[in-house]
């Protein structure tokens, strides 16, 4: 019998008709009763996983034979097939799995409509885009990825879902959100489909130095962690062209000085040259997209500690479902003239040693489908190794959340993954999870 069980037969005996024979006794009995029900559930809440190969996403090493170990929702410590792990331990085996950070994904809109029609937001609500995201959400964390930024959101549905993620109410990946994204009068983060009597205006549009720092003021206010602007125009916009800049360098400084007045950090979404070069002037954190770069443009970045978030999957299946899913032609076509030279623009990047990070317009292409982008970036100059650290510490970096998530080590969240294959020899199996730990928690496990 154990303490916890003796200690209740020991209760129950001394109880008589339900009253205490001695309140002094009863008082006693019932702290101790807390104290080993208490440390009972500390117990519970320690695992052992033995892995049979463990990735550092610092170094790119591969340890073989290693016990992780979790308590709670944190990492404990990390060591050998020789650690001690006590009779009747919580144990998971990963001893035939190649062990892992959780993945990350860097650019993400996982709140929308389930429906894939392109214009299906104009004809049901927007609380369906925020159960949409509910399921995205699911989705994403069983594709192995444990940490996302969602870059762009109306009414502060990004921030709800993130609450209720972090509340334990519904499962997902830890989450960075942006809110409305600021764009100009007309520009990619306005909403330009309709004629001027609908008086169509999407949540972030603001002109002019002042009006842009009040936005992010209000975005801070309801809970954003960081903020997302348009720099330039884009490929799924009415009316824009895709390269051409947006924001003068005055207001983008602006955005960025009061963003890290207040302690956030900065994604531009910039395609075109001169936007990404005003919005690297301006002091942004990241550059999304970042399709027409040049060298000078990679140059002022990498002297500034920019990090460039390009999205190199997505082409394929806008290129391949785009109409059937009700894609304006127009829009198609920018797509195509992006796709090729953001390739390129990717691989310059990376052989320039450039601060490359993985982010994929999740959305734009089918949620869970994240870790198709993997191949894609060995395909394009990325050994496995950078694509992985891409994903895990590199993007901790970005986040500025270095301490606590991207690696497998002690005192680090528990946002594990595992994979049957080596990835460094066939980096496509990241596109098949079959284990996700997130805090603690397994969510996955075949």
């Amino acid at each position: 019998m154990s303490l916890v069980s003796h200690t209740n037969a020991v209760i129950t005996h001394l109880t008589v008709g339900g009253i205490m024979r001695n309140r002094y006794l009863n008082l006693k009995m019932l702290a101790l009763f807390a104290v080993l029900t208490s440390t009972s559930a500390l117990a519970q809440d320690v695992t052992y996983i033995r892995a049979g190969s463990l990735f550092d996403s610092r170094t790119g090493d591969v340890v073989r034979d290693a016990v992780i170990i979790v308590d709670g929702d944190v990492i404990r410590s990390v060591g050998g097939y020789g650690t001690a792990i006590p009779n009747g331990a919580n144990v998971i085996d990963l001893s035939d799995s190649f062990v892992l950070p959780g993945v990350m994904d860097m650019h993400t809109h996982i709140v929308g409509n389930l429906d894939p029609y392109y214009f299906s937001r104009y004809f049901q609500s927007p609380h369906r885009a925020t159960i949409g995201g509910v399921v995205n959400a699911e989705k994403t964390l069983m594709a192995g990825f444990t940490t996302i930024r969602n870059v762009g959101a109306g009414d502060y549905a990004d921030v709800a879902l993130r609450n209720a993620i972090n509340a334990g109410e519904v499962p997902g990946p830890r989450m960075a959100v942006s809110g409305p994204s600021l764009g100009i009068t007309g520009g990619h983060c306005d909403s330009n489909s309709l004629n001027s009597s609908f008086e169509e205006r999407s949540d972030g549009v603001a002109d002019g130095p002042w009006a842009v720092r009040q936005k992010v003021r209000e975005n801070v206010k309801y809970g954003a962690d960081l903020t997302k602007f348009c720099a330039t125009g884009g490929v799924f916009s009415k009316g824009t062209k895709v390269g051409a800049t947006q924001y003068t360098l005055e207001e983008m400084q602006a955005i960025v000085d009061e963003s890290h007045t207040h302690d956030r950090k900065v994604a531009a979404h910039a395609h075109g040259n001169e936007g990404i070069k005003r919005a690297i002037l301006a002091g942004v954190d990241s550059i999304e997209h970042a399709s027409f770069l040049d060298e000078e443009a990679v140059h002022m970045g990498m002297d500034r500690g920019t990090y460039f978030a390009l999205d190199i999957y997505n082409t394929e299946y806008t290129l391949e479902r785009g109409a059937a899913n009700g894609v304006p032609e127009e829009n198609i076509e920018k797509e195509r003239q992006v796709g090729t030279i953001q390739r390129q623009s990717f691989t310059m990047a990376v052989e320039m040693g450039a601060k490359v990070v993985f982010a994929t317009d999740s959305g734009v292409y089918p949620h869970g489908d994240n870790g198709k982008q993997f191949a894609r970036a060995v395909r394009f100059g990325m050994t496995p190794t950078q694509a992985i650290q891409s994903a895990t510490s590199l993007t901790a970096d970005l986040l500025g959340w270095e301490d606590r998530v991207g690696e497998i080590s002690p005192g680090f969240y528990a946002d594990i993954i595992a994979v049957d294959g080596n990835p460094l020899d066939d980096i496509s199996e990241l596109e098949d999870v079959d284990f996700v730990m997130k805090g603690g928690v397994v969510y996955k496990d075949q």
